[in-house]
C-alpha cells in the first residue's frame, strides 16, 4: 500500500472550517502527483480525507491521505472493550452486623442446639411447646483456620476472631401467620434476623413429644415453608395497596413518577412469584433496582436458609437415616441450592464437657462435633467474610459483606480510617503463608498498595492509612 502525504504549515490561530477543509484538499491536489490529478473530481473527493495534528504551540499541520488508507487503519484497531457487567447487588441489609435465627417448630432440638452452639445454657429447652417465648442471642466465634495459623505466626497478646451473632426464636407451629401460638410475635422475630438456621427433627423419641403427634420432617419443612409465605403475601399485598392509593395521580412525565411505577412493578412480581409460582423470594433472579425494592419490604422468604437435620447420635456416627435423602429431595425440588447439614444435638451436649484428648478419642468412632462446620454456613449464608490485622498487640478478623471496598472495610474499625481514607497496603493470606513474614512479601513484591476502588477479598491482611 503507497501513501501520499502532504503537510501544510498554518498558524495555531488559524480555524479548521469545512470550507478551510476543502481549500486543503485542493491545496493537497495541487502539489499530488500527475496520476490523482487526472482522476475525476468526484473520486478526489472520496480518496482524499483531512487530518488535523498539533505538533506545537507554533504551528498545526494538516496531514491528506487516501480513505483505503483510513479504512485499513481503522480495521486493523483492536475492537472496544467489552461493557463490564453490572454488579450483582446483594440481597438483604448492607451491613457487617448481621443475625442468622434458629427456627422450627417447637421440640424440634432448637434450644437445645442454641446452648451447644454458644456453650451457655440461655435456651429454655423443655418437653413442652413454647418453652421459649423471648429470643436469646449469643455470638458464637466463626472458626478458621487461617486465623489460628496468624496467631501462631504473630503470636500476639490479643486474639479476636470473626463472631456470628446466632438468635434463638420459639417454635412455630400451622397457623403462625394467623396469629396462632402467640405466631405473629415469633414471626416478627424471624423478620429481625438476616438469615436461618432451620432445625428438622429426624430423630424417634418417645420421651420427646411432636406437636404434629408424629416425626415427618418433610410435613415440618412445608408448615415452615408455608407460614412464612402466607406472612409474606400478607404484608406485600398490604404494601402494594398503599402504592397504588398513592400512584393513582401519577404521570409518565416526572423521573419520580416513572421510579415509584417500577417499584409498584417491582412489588407485583414479588406477590406473583409469591402466590402463582410458590417460588421464595430469594429463589428469583432480581435485577439490581428490584433487590433495593425487595430489601426494603423485609421479607421473611428473602433470608438464606440453611437446612439442619437433628439426628440421633446412633444415626450421625453411622452416616444413615431413612429421612435423609427425602430431605434433600425436598430441598432439591422446593429451594435448590439451600445447603444442608446433618447433625445431632445429643451428640453435641456429650462432647461439650469432654477435654480436646477426649473429643480425640471419641472422633476415631465418628463421633465429630458438626457445630464448627454450621458456624461457618451460617457465616457464609449472610455473604460474610472477613480481612485480617495482624501485629504482636493483636491479630483480628474483621467482618465485612462480600463486595466491600476498601474506605468502608477501613471504616469498620474506625470511622475515621473511611472518612480519610488514603490507601491500604494489602497481602493475601495465601502469600504471606507462602513466604513466611511480611518482609519476604515485601521483598517479593507482593504487597500492594490498594486505593478507593479496590473490592476486599477474603482472607485480605491490611494496613490502613488515613489523613490527619
Amino acid at each position: 500500500m503507497s501513501l501520499s502525504i502532504r503537510f501544510l504549515q498554518l498558524s495555531p490561530s488559524s480555524f479548521i472550517s469545512r470550507s478551510r477543509t476543502r481549500y486543503l484538499q485542493r491545496a493537497y491536489l495541487s502539489t499530488a502527483s500527475p496520476s490523482i490529478k487526472s482522476r475525476p473530481s468526484s473520486a478526489k473527493h472520496s480518496l482524499s480525507k483531512v487530518g488535523v495534528f498539533r505538533l506545537s504551540d507554533a504551528s498545526i499541520r494538516v496531514a491528506t491521505f487516501s480513505s483505503s488508507f483510513v479504512n485499513q487503519v481503522k480495521k486493523r484497531m483492536p475492537p472496544k472493550k467489552a461493557a463490564a457487567a453490572e454488579k450483582k447487588v446483594l440481597l438483604g441489609r448492607p451491613s457487617n452486623n448481621l443475625k442468622i435465627g434458629i427456627v422450627g417448630l417447637p421440640n424440634v432440638g432448637k434450644s437445645s442446639f442454641f446452648n451447644v452452639l454458644s456453650n451457655t445454657d440461655l435456651g429454655k429447652a423443655a418437653n413442652f411447646p413454647y418453652a421459649t417465648i423471648n429470643p436469646e442471642e449469643a455470638r458464637i466465634p466463626v472458626p478458621d483456620a487461617r486465623f489460628d495459623w496468624l496467631c501462631d505466626l504473630y503470636k500476639p497478646a490479643s486474639k479476636v476472631p470473626a463472631f456470628l451473632t446466632c438468635i434463638d426464636i420459639a417454635g412455630l407451629t400451622a397457623g403462625a401467620s394467623t396469629g396462632a401460638g402467640l405466631g405473629n410475635s415469633f414471626l416478627s422475630h424471624v423478620r429481625a434476623v438476616d438469615g436461618i438456621f432451620q432445625v428438622v427433627r429426624a430423630f424417634d423419641d418417645s420421651e420427646v413429644i411432636h406437636v404434629e403427634g408424629d416425626v415427618n420432617p418433610l410435613r415440618d419443612m412445608e408448615i415452615i415453608q408455608t407460614e412464612l409465605r402466607l406472612k409474606d403475601i400478607e404484608w406485600v399485598e398490604k404494601h402494594l395497596e398503599g402504592l397504588k392509593k398513592t400512584g393513582r395521580a401519577l404521570n409518565s412525565t416526572s423521573l419520580a413518577d416513572k421510579a415509584k411505577k417500577e417499584e409498584i412493578a417491582t412489588v407485583e412480581r414479588v406477590l406473583h412469584a409469591l402466590t402463582e409460582e410458590k417460588r421464595d423470594v430469594r429463589k428469583v433472579d432480581w435485577s439490581n433496582k428490584e433487590v433495593d425494592v425487595v430489601n426494603g419490604l423485609q421479607l421473611l422468604t428473602a433470608k438464606p436458609v440453611t437446612y439442619l437435620v437433628n439426628l440421633s447420635e446412633k444415626d450421625f456416627i453411622r452416616k444413615k437415616n431413612k429421612w435423609l435423602p427425602k430431605i434433600k429431595g425436598w430441598i432439591d425440588e422446593n429451594n435448590p441450592g439451600d445447603p444442608l447439614i446433618p447433625f445431632s444435638v445429643a451428640l453435641e451436649e456429650r462432647l461439650q464437657p469432654l477435654s480436646d484428648e477426649e473429643k480425640a478419642e471419641e472422633a476415631k468412632t465418628g463421633a465429630v462435633s458438626a457445630l464448627g462446620r454450621i458456624t461457618t454456613a451460617g457465616y457464609a449464608s449472610l455473604e460474610l467474610i472477613r480481612y485480617f490485622t495482624c501485629g504482636p498487640d493483636e491479630v483480628r478478623a474483621w467482618t465485612i459483606r462480600r463486595g466491600t471496598k476498601a474506605p468502608q472495610a477501613a471504616g469498620v474499625i474506625h470511622s475515621d480510617f473511611e472518612n480519610k481514607f488514603v490507601c491500604g497496603e494489602i497481602m493475601s493470606y495465601d502469600d504471606l503463608k507462602e513466604y513466611g513474614s511480611e518482609s519476604n512479601v515485601k521483598a517479593a513484591g507482593k504487597l500492594r498498595q490498594q486505593g478507593k476502588p479496590y473490592e476486599m477479598v477474603d482472607g485480605d491482611i491490611a494496613y490502613w492509612k488515613s489523613g490527619a
